[in-house]
């Protein structure tokens, strides 16, 4: 619609670099002749625009965006001006992949200064496509491409880069990062996300410049660094984060357990063992909440440790206590959604919970259900398996922990008993003049026989009416009735937890 426009319109940025790299692209951003309110012209009758930034980009809204890729993290392009408006799409994996779409289009624009390094002081543009490629980020993302004509511009080398798997900064790396700091993080992101070397001056730049990652919003670099957890190799991103520098400005408490050694039940210092935790929820491809519990789970360890005499060795006493009070501030700081955030929060506080299933009883297995909620008990679970990978054992599940979520199983299961009635004692002894004794009991589990059998009958008004008809009979047919259905309940129970014990393995 552009070129039908009689304008200049180029693929840019990082959806050429997936297409070069025979990847399907998340995202497609355009760069263009037209001015803004010339784009706005182009798609007036036919496509919704938002144009509410200062710097030149219109988002075109297309309808029912066809899924083209099975991944479910939307990945917003580097230089995104809608970014905070997909974020909690992004965080929390909810995109629908027939849902809109915003496809970004941008004005060829100049470079300018940034005296924040955040953003340009004022945006020119351009009518050439050569100035806008030359103040791109880095030169694998500096290519533009012409469908239409299958013409590449790539004055940067950014074909060899790629092809060679290198990150190297357009020009002089230090001015583009004093440019916009936030592209100190996304090298590392790119490098985590696309198994990319830096390049040593561009590695240099970002070790000398990242001072000004201080000036970046929490939010901008939060994305970034939820890219790096939820990326196939998050433990190489956050080593590489630290070693240039840059991981004090997103989660500065990880660094205290560098050197940190433990007891004898560990294999790595805090360090390490915190980033294999997170590196094994990314092996299983766990979620973004799973994945940063695992992270935080020991951050509090270098400030509890102690040594023991007694034990002659170091203890960690209370580290789950003081790791959740850390990792809400971690979370409070990096602004992530607020229900994001409670949850990773009793994932860290209750991740040490004790699982030895010889001596532990399903009352204690309740209180834990019940303290992390039923949405976050296998959550809470999977924290645990990546806690036994990230010590150095060799099984992520074994007996114990297999016994353990059979436990849970048969706690959360729906009950089988009197209380999930419609009815209860009370009620039958208001409508029948009856005083407490067998005969309610024997109603109950009669009742209780015929809902199991059919769950629809469990209604007010058809247990009131057979409760009328029950009363009626002996007490020794009633007896008899009521016995037997508690012995089908006891029967039904018992196979749904030797059926549950079947599936985890146990006994």
């Amino acid at each position: 619609m552009l070129k039908d426009g009689g304008f200049e319109a180029y693929l840019v940025g990082g959806c050429v670099r997936e297409l070069l790299r025979e990847k399907q692209p998340k995202d497609w951003d355009i760069t263009t002749n037209a001015t803004p309110e010339e784009i706005i012209k182009v798609f007036e009758h036919t496509h919704k625009t938002f144009y509410e930034n200062d710097y030149g980009t219109v988002g075109v809204v297309i309808e029912e965006w066809q899924k083209k890729t099975e991944n479910t993290i939307s990945v917003t392009h580097e230089t995104s001006d809608f970014q905070a408006r997909e974020t909690n799409l992004e965080i929390n994996k909810e995109i629908n992949h027939n849902m809109s779409h915003i496809v970004e289009i941008t004005p060829y624009r100049l470079e300018a200064k940034y005296s924040d390094s955040r953003h340009p002081d004022k945006v020119i543009f351009s009518k050439n496509i050569e100035d806008d490629l030359k103040r791109r980020d880095f030169t694998m993302n500096a290519i533009a491409y012409e469908p239409n004509k299958g013409h590449i511009i790539d004055l940067y080398a950014g074909q060899k880069d790629i092809k060679d798997k290198v990150i190297r900064a357009v020009g002089n790396p230090e001015e583009r990062f004093s440019e916009d700091a936030l592209r100190i993080v996304r090298g590392v992101r790119l490098a985590t996300e696309l198994g990319f070397e830096i390049e040593t001056e561009t590695k240099e730049a970002i070790s000398k410049t990242n001072q000004k990652l201080a000036n970046i919003s929490a939010e901008r670099i939060r994305d970034e660094f939820v890219k790096i957890v939820m990326s196939d190799h998050p433990m190489f991103g956050i080593e590489l984060s630290h070693e240039l520098g840059i991981l004090k400005y997103i989660i500065p408490e990880l660094e205290t357990g560098i050197g940190i050694e433990q007891n004898a039940a560990h294999a790595f210092h805090v360090w390490e063992h915190n980033l294999r935790t997170l590196q094994h929820g990314a092996k299983k491809n766990w979620t973004l909440k799973v994945r940063i519990a695992a992270l935080l789970h020991d951050v509090a360890k270098p400030q509890t440790r102690r040594w023991s005499n007694e034990k002659n060795n170091w203890t960690f006493y209370g580290h789950d206590v003081v790791g959740a009070r850390v990792a809400e501030k971690v979370m409070t700081r990096l602004k992530f959604p607020k229900k994001l955030s409670e949850d990773v929060v009793l994932l860290v506080r209750y991740h040490l919970f004790f699982s030895d299933t010889e001596k532990i009883t399903h009352s204690a297995v309740r209180r834990i259900v019940r303290s992390v909620g039923n949405e976050n008990i296998w959550d809470l679970m999977k924290v645990r398996a990546c806690d036994r990978i990230g010590t150095g054992r060799p099984k992520e599940n074994p007996y114990r922990l297999r016994k353990y979520e059979a436990m849970i199983e048969e706690v959360m299961r729906d009950p089988i008993s009197v209380g999930a009635l419609k009815i209860d004692g009370a009620k039958i002894m208001e409508m029948t003049g009856e005083k407490p004794g067998r005969r309610i009991g024997w109603v109950l589990h009669a009742l209780l026989e015929e809902v199991i059998d059919d769950p629809k009958k469990n209604t007010d008004a058809y247990l009131a009416e057979r409760t009328k008809i029950l009363f009626a009979l002996s007490d020794k047919e009633l007896e008899m009735l009521g016995r037997a259905a508690k012995e089908k309940k006891e029967e039904t129970e018992e196979a749904e937890v030797k059926e549950i014990r079947k599936r985890h393995w146990v006994e």
